[in-house]
């Protein structure tokens, strides 16, 4: 066995009997749940973020995610999770899982600046005998275009003596019916040896591996799996504004098409897309087609159309209200939920921020509800000094439209109906005709 064979067949040694210690760089939605499971099989794991707040709330065994509760966080360090802002552990362990954002920039074009930046800061530290593997969401060709270079810089061999990977994220948050265990993990190697510790690295947490030829179709797969979400997701929103338009009533056409046993997948509308992947995944890869001379026609209109709903929205809330003789101008509107989804804590890409803020430009006094944002949090580009309302009987009727974006399960939803004047539901939970009911 040659000097790299067997620094492969070492390390893979050292991930099937759980002796190999495991780095993860970003502790947010994705990284920290794939702490807790590689915790929970017996590695030892270092946590990396730049973000201290983070840290040290882990280190004093508290959680900053809803569904993440703070028993598993002390278990996690009491266990060996050491989590730290100082990059410079990361020559001390063996799996480098990058899992940090990639967001669109104000041109809507791909910013792979925190890749790029967790790379950079790494890099100093890696050594032979490690391997990479990027989670983080992006177009075909970031693994072998941006990482492999950067990697090589330092005199490194990629699938002789270091080897990087690419296995795309699939957390999603809140959804109890899934785990970072069971979601199945697909994994591309830069070459066949890389591939070979990809499976080694996940092989142990993961109770399905799917590998792929090449990081390029492992990219492309978590693309489609978000496109096809973001196409159907399109599709059904337009429906519902022709619905409307109709006067027919677009959860009954779609209850009624779901009956069909085959070649019929319900997909529901709602307010507009959120979420850390459907609204911004499709553009990387109609940023990256365009070096190919391809145009994304199809990927684009239904991205279009996502974005348009929260306009819509607020034209209905309008029209709600001008039916009452009131203006949008100085009304008071209470938005229920503003996180992405139901049942989460988590605002990445809120359709409800969108709305409250257009209806805050149009002149509306704006106030929200939510159990699991109870501070309006700082983000980069939306802003808000509010603080979640406790809903009452009262208090709903002093509101003259109160709009639902995001279906919580523990909203009293009877008692929204009784108190509140008018209601503008976006999600479909009022299914039966009410007076003071309008959907959205």
């Amino acid at each position: 066995m040659d000097k790299h064979a067997e620094l492969a067949a070492t390390l893979i040694a050292k991930l099937h009997d759980r002796s190999a210690r495991i780095g993860i760089l970003g502790l947010g939605y994705v990284g920290l749940p794939l702490v807790l499971r590689f915790i929970e099989v017996g590695y030892p794991v270092v946590g990396f973020d730049i973000d201290k707040d983070k840290v040290d709330a882990l280190l004093g065994k508290r959680s900053y995610i809803d569904h993440i509760a703070a028993d598993k966080i002390g278990a996690a360090i009491d266990r060996g999770f050491t989590p730290t802002t100082d990059f410079s552990l990361a020559r001390g362990v063996d799996a480098l899982i990058i899992c940090v954002p990639t967001p669109l920039d104000s041109h809507r074009e791909p910013d792979l600046s925190f890749v790029i930046g967790t790379v950079e800061a790494i890099l100093p530290y890696i050594r032979p005998g490690q391997v990479v593997s990027l989670e983080s969401t992006t177009y075909p060709g970031t693994t072998d275009e941006e990482l492999l270079p950067r990697i090589a810089s330092r005199g490194l061999e990629i699938g002789k003596n270091f080897f990087l990977v690419y296995s795309p994220e699939r957390e999603d948050p809140g959804n109890k019916h899934f785990t970072t265990r069971t979601i199945p993990k697909v994994c591309g190697g830069l070459t066949p040896a890389c591939l070979d510790v990809g499976l080694a690295l996940y092989g142990q947490v993961i109770d399905k591996v799917v590998p792929v030829s090449s990081t390029r179709a492992a990219e492309l797969t978590k693309l489609l799996e978000n496109i096809q979400r973001a196409v159907n997701i399109g599709l059904v929103n337009e429906m519902k504004i022709i619905a409307d338009r109709m006067g027919i009533d677009i959860y009954e056409v779609i209850d009624a098409a779901s009956t069909k046993p085959f070649g019929f997948t319900p997909y529901y509308p709602g307010p507009g897309l959120g979420g850390h992947c459907i609204p911004i995944d499709p553009f990387y890869l109609t940023w990256k087609a365009r070096e190919y001379a391809l145009n994304t026609h199809f990927i684009e209109l239904a991205g279009e159309i996502n974005r348009d709903m929260p306009a819509w929205v607020v034209s209905k809330i309008a029209d709600a209200l001008n039916v009452r003789e009131k203006s949008l101008k100085g009304s008071r509107v209470l938005a229920l939920g503003i996180a992405y989804k139901r049942d989460v804590d988590d605002m990445r890409e809120s359709p409800s921020v969108l709305v409250m803020e257009q209806l805050r430009a149009k002149g509306a006094i704006v106030d929200y509800s939510d159990p699991n944002v109870l501070v309006f949090p700082k983000m980069r580009e939306h802003r808000f000094d509010l603080k979640s309302v406790e809903l009452a009987p009262e208090m709903l009727n002093s509101y003259d439209a109160v709009v639902l974006l995001t279906d919580h399960t523990n909203f009293p939803y009877d008692m929204i109906l009784e108190h509140a004047r008018l209601v503008v539901d976006t999600r479909g939970k009022y299914r039966e005709p009410h007076e003071n009911v309008v959907k959205a």
